[in-house]
């Protein structure tokens, strides 16, 4: 997602990182972003997002990119849940 070629060609017409285009795309969407980070300058960069406003035709190219499928773990698939449950029991047993 942060390589995506959209999304660092939007972010070079705001002079934006991608990470900030979509904090941005985020919160114009109404979407309560948690963006997490122990390094000050990436926090700080997270809260460099109200000073631009993407055009809609910016968040409609990045709305294209939505292929329907997450990046990270599939949200249909039962051993989704099963990893899940067994992260949470792993971290029961530890505390």
């Amino acid at each position: 997602m942060f390589t995506n070629p959209v999304l660092d060609r939007i972010g070079r017409k705001y002079q934006k990182t991608v990470a900030q285009v979509i904090l941005r795309w985020l919160i114009q969407r109404g979407v309560i972003a948690l963006a997490k980070s122990t390094h000050i300058e990436r926090m700080q960069e997270n809260f460099s997002i109200f000073d631009f406003e993407l055009l809609q035709e910016d968040m409609d190219a990045i709305k294209e990119l939505d292929t329907g499928n997450s990046l990270f773990f599939s949200h249909q698939e039962a051993s989704t849940v099963d990893f899940f449950v067994e992260l949470i029991n792993k971290r029961r047993n530890i505390q």
